[in-house]
Formats: structure tokens, sequence, C-alpha cells
């Protein structure tokens, strides 16, 4: 039987071919296997809305909120075209959802263009911090500057009790208090998470038979740790111009023109981190 155990990786000096072989090239092999389950962000988005799901994959949040059809409209953006013609049909009912193939790393909109973004499970494929940052602004520049939201989900180092996966740490991921007010120097883990098909080969007895079974494919994520996902949002604001924290009315009195976002939420869930972000500008 192949093996399920959450391996470290150790990312090279190329981190985009490095993605190629160990992300993209593996979601397109597992494209019809690949589902899961999420969240509540879309239910509050106001009607009329367009919006963008950077790392759509297979589809799933396109077709939400799901009693409500029709009342926005989310575009699917992936790599992996084997993914993209799975998410045009996604949610059934013979509708054709609207999905482009690129890379969330690109600008392929106009600044502003949508209302609201999601990344969900997606940045944690990217192989170095500085492109982890990137795909962060690619999102702050995607949504109104006015009052654009983002809800953006990582895996987490910490996992909870119903995941099948330990994640291993390295000594220099190991986390540090360097200041009085213990901040952390945070690194998160690189690691190979496997994935196996759960159409497993049976043996004559009923049994898995290892002989035949498919084998396990190796994915690279990077595991977030505790604040970690803050950090590239502010480096990532830090870059573009723009304040972190609540517009307020007498400052952009005094300094008009200024442009921010607020961080409305944020917080661990299921093994995950994630973060709700509202652009504003005066």
């Amino acid at each position: 039987m192949p093996s399920s155990e959450v391996t470290t990786a150790i990312v090279d000096d190329h981190p985009e071919a490095y993605e190629e072989r160990h992300v993209h090239t593996v979601y397109d092999q597992i494209a019809s296997h690949f589902s899961s389950t999420r969240y509540k962000f879309l239910l509050d988005i106001p009607a009329g809305w367009v919006g963008l799901d950077s790392g759509t994959g297979n589809g799933k949040y396109l077709p939400l909120p799901a009693d409500h059809p029709g009342k926005i409209l989310t575009v699917g953006l992936d790599r992996s075209q084997n993914l993209l013609n799975i998410a045009r049909t996604a949610g059934g009912n013979g509708a054709i959802r609207e999905v482009v193939r690129g890379d969330v790393l690109e600008r392929g909109w106009r600044r502003g263009a949508f209302d609201y973004a999601i990344s969900i499970a997606t940045i944690h494929h990217l192989a170095t911090f500085e492109r982890r940052v990137t795909a962060i602004k690619r999102l702050l520049e995607a949504v109104s500057p006015r009052h654009g939201r983002i809800l953006i989900y990582v895996w987490a180092i910490e996992q909870d009790e119903h995941s099948k996966r330990i994640i291993p740490v390295s000594d220099t991921t190991l986390r540090t208090r360097v200041d009085a007010e213990e901040e952390l120097n945070l690194s998160g883990q690189d690691v190979f998470v496997p994935w196996v098909s759960s159409l497993a080969c049976r043996s004559s007895d009923g049994q898995d038979s290892p002989k035949t079974r498919p084998g396990a494919i190796q994915r690279y994520y990077h595991m977030f740790d505790k604040g970690e996902l803050g950090q590239l949002v502010q480096t990532a604001s830090r870059e573009m111009g723009l304040k972190v924290g609540p517009l307020l009315m007498n400052e952009a009195d005094e300094c008009g023109g200024t442009e921010g976002i607020e961080i409305i939420t944020s917080g661990w869930e299921r093994s995950n981190y994630y973060l709700e972000l509202r652009r504003w500008r005066k």
C-alpha cells in the first residue's frame, strides 16, 4: 500500500519549475478525484457582485450560494485545464460556469475588476515567501479599492484531531520568541503530502492489493505557522503602499486619498488558517 506519510520538502532554486512538477502536474493527474467541502463567506456577499475564485480547482465554490442561484457571479481561475473542465459544470443543473485558465501570480485583470475574491487552499502551494506575497498582492489588486472583500484559507501546521496528517517540523521551523511582546519569527514548514486514489483496486478477497493499488502522488505544500498569513498580508500591503487597519474618518480627512485594508476576521479552523479582508479608500 502506498505511504500516506507527510514528509518534509526542500524547495530548490527554481520555484516556478518546482511548483510545475509538484503542484500543477499533480492536480492535472488527480483532477477527476479531487473534492472537498468549505465555508460561508459567499453567503454574505451583496446581490449583483462579481468575484474571483483564484485557484478555483474543481469549481466547488462557483455555484454558491446554492440556495440563491444567480445572486452573485464568481469567475474561476486555475492553472489546471483538467480541473477547469470539471469546474465549468460545477453544481450541475446544466449551468455553465465562467472559468479562465491562468496563473494566480499574473495580472490577468484590470485593477479593481472584481467586488470580491477568494483564495481557498491555493497560496500554500507556492514555494517561496516572495511568491506567496505576490499572490496576495494580485488579490488586493483584483478587487475594488473602495469596497473589495477577500477571503484566504491556507493549511496549518497545527492539525486538528480529525486530521490524518502529522506534520514533521524541522529544527529551523521551531518558533522562537524575538522580543518582549513575544512576537513570533515564523517560517512554516515545506512538506510533501501524498494523494492516493480512493478507487483502490481490490483483490479476490475484497482487500486492497498493494501490487495493483495506484501509487501515491506527492503534492508540495507550505504548511503555515500561526501568524504567518498575517505577515504575508502586512508585507503585501506595505509593498503596495496600503495602510493596514480600519478607515478612520478624521485620519482620512487629514490624509486625502489614503487607501488601505482592514482585517475583518482571522483565525484557525479545522486545520486551516484564514483571513477576511476589506479594502477601503477615502
